[in-house]
């Protein structure tokens, strides 16, 4: 498949991220809210709109390890094996981060949630932003995740500062969740 990076309505996302705006875009399975990790305001505002405590955290997508490589440093030749089967796709990890993403991103919790995504919107996306993005279902705390672009904009109206066309994919409920130091199973 064609990369999307650099298509027009990807690079009107990311010039949207770069301000500090929150996004919806198709995923894996659900339409998602995306922001810059590192802005504080940006992950605020997209914690308002959920209406998402900030303790529970927040997945980081990227489109390649090497986006995530600093969160991949200290992990066994075994672990990172594990993950390098499993992506890109729908598989998230939860990663020690070691203090290298903002407390608004994990939560205060030792580890952060990691995806790297198969999905060509998201792709194309974070090649085009040039790293991780947070990635949270678009929908409010405690609703169920929609996978229509209608519906993301009935929930949040004009608290996006930008949709970002596309379908969602095949998978039929959010992405499973494990540890990776312990193989446990969080999210089935």
């Amino acid at each position: 498949m064609r990369s999307l990076s650099g298509f027009p309505r990807v690079a009107a996302a990311a010039c949207v991220l770069r301000a500090g705006g929150v996004i919806a875009c198709p995923t894996e399975a659900v339409w998602g809210l995306s922001c810059d990790p590192n802005n504080a305001d940006a992950v605020a505002h997209l914690l308002a709109l959920k209406r998402r405590p900030v303790a529970k955290g927040l997945i980081l997508v990227a489109a390649t390890e090497g986006q995530i490589g600093y969160l991949l440093a200290g992990l066994t030749a075994q672990q990172r094996a594990t993950l390098a089967d499993s992506w890109p796709g729908p598989a998230t990890w939860l990663l020690p981060h070691m203090g290298r993403v903002p407390a608004w991103v994990c939560g205060g919790h030792a580890t952060v949630a990691v995806r790297v995504s198969g999905h060509p919107v998201v792709s194309a996306l974070c090649s085009e932003w040039g790293g991780p993005l947070v990635s949270t279902s678009a929908n409010r705390a405690g609703a169920r995740p929609v996978r229509e672009a209608f519906q993301v904009r009935r929930v949040f109206g004009t608290g996006l500062d930008y949709l970002l066309p596309g379908k969602v994919g095949v998978t039929e409920r959010p992405t499973p969740i494990r540890d990776i130091m312990s193989g446990q199973i969080i999210r089935d």
